[in-house]
């Protein structure tokens, strides 16, 4: 394993390139096909440098090298899209060759089996949660290629405990059998409790998932802001993943001394429908007191998910007893949009017929009051909002976070 990082300071374009280097020509790619998978959009990383760096080292040695998004459940990108997160314009050289792949997680003809984990191992996994067997489905383009290199970042992650490393592949570029079930057994333990561990049953059940891959496995796993790269490791997901995430405990997780009874949470651009949006209540969820409000500020989000949205609707945000109490009623809608419904909603009771969460939760976003009001969430209107008023106004009572979803908040005691 090859790579370094430091809490206190970025890495310079030069040891960024020297980490890549060294990592990259340490592992057996001569003569071989690679599939890069990348992140998309919703998440802060660098991949023009990434890219480039990884290409200049490997289309020198390999026979092909080919690209594909690790979507997950997420809406596809445009080759126009992708070419251009990856920094290429129509004029880049060398690069012509590289096919960019979407994920298609819905599209059966596009996966394949690599085989089930069963019941009993499951139950295991999961510390007894769940007991049943789970079908291991991934992308098919993974069995056109010799060697899988992921490249991306490692943040507190709401159902896994932090993103990154064996993450890509599931629920990545996987199927929606182990999509649905990660997130529901992260759902049962609750974000509240799952958010910034390192090592979590989801992560057991993903990297068991994992080693069903008949190819060989590689990552690359930055910690990263908008500012810079604090770190980058080279070697297994397991590998990379292990050291990156204790990196980006120390740079992601933002300590404070007291809860906050109100909490705005104004989401990037980057986040364009509350599916992704959602990231500004999972990570200060534990900061808010409670009887507490997040309220979500987000004026650019139109839709509840650009995949999901009906069936959203149909669901609403609730608690996570209030489907485990009424399971008949909700047990045949997919289990991943069960999760993110419990997961923004936060925790909370569901007794003889009430719901009690914990803390309330508040769209300002261009999300209509009707459409609040139905899915079980509060409105605000985003234009009532003085971003700059409520800055000089928040005290120990309240909290602006001025570009939330990335960064973790924790109580100190």
């Amino acid at each position: 394993m090859h790579g370094n990082g430091y809490a206190a300071r970025f890495l310079s374009e030069n040891e960024i390139t020297s980490i890549l280097q060294e990592g990259l020509s340490s592992i057996p790619l001569d003569g071989k096909s690679v599939l890069l998978i990348v992140p998309d959009k919703t998440r802060t990383f660098p991949l023009p440098l990434f890219f480039k760096a990884v290409m200049r080292e490997l289309l020198p040695r390999v026979k092909a090298i080919n690209v594909i998004v690790a979507l997950g459940t997420h809406p596809p990108m445009s080759r126009d899209e992708i070419r251009a997160m990856a920094g290429l314009d129509d004029q880049s050289a060398n690069f012509g060759s590289i096919h960019f792949y979407n994920h298609q997680w819905d599209d059966p003809s596009q996966l394949v089996q690599l085989g089930v984990l069963p019941a009993v191992e499951i139950e295991q996994l999961s510390e007894g949660r769940l007991s049943q067997d789970v079908p291991i489905k991934i992308n098919r383009t993974v069995m056109d290629h010799d060697v899988l290199l992921v490249c991306g970042p490692v943040f507190p992650h709401e159902v896994v405990g932090f993103s990154g490393g064996n993450k890509y592949f599931y629920p990545g570029i996987g199927g929606s059998e182990i999509i649905n079930f990660s997130h529901w057994l992260g759902a049962l333990v609750t974000s509240y409790e799952i958010i910034g561990k390192k090592d979590t049953p989801v992560r057991r059940v993903i990297n068991r998932a994992a080693s069903l891959i008949p190819r060989a496995r590689y990552a690359i796993c930055a910690v990263v802001s908008t500012a810079g790269v604090n770190g980058v490791y080279v070697g297994t997901p397991e590998e990379a993943y292990a050291e990156a995430a204790d990196l980006s405990a120390q740079t992601h997780i933002i300590w404070v001394d007291r809860p906050y009874q109100k909490i705005l949470s104004v989401m990037p651009v980057m986040y364009d429908d509350l599916w992704v949006g959602a990231k500004g209540m999972y990570k200060v969820e534990p900061v808010v007191a409670d009887g507490g409000e997040v309220i979500i500020y987000a004026p650019h989000i139109r839709e509840i998910s650009i995949t999901h949205g009906k069936t959203i609707q149909k669901v609403g945000y609730h608690v996570r007893d209030f489907f485990l109490k009424q399971w008949d009623v909700y047990r045949d809608f997919p289990l991943s949009i069960l999760a993110h419904s419990t997961h923004l909603r936060g925790i909370g009771a569901y007794e003889d017929g009430v719901e009690n969460p914990r803390i309330e939760v508040t769209l300002a976003t261009g999300i209509p009051e009707d459409i609040c009001r139905q899915i079980n969430l509060g409105y605000c209107d985003p234009s009532k909002i003085d971003l700059s008023r409520w800055a000089n106004q928040a005290g120990d009572d309240s909290l602006l976070i001025p570009r939330a979803g990335e960064d973790l908040y924790r109580l100190k005691t």
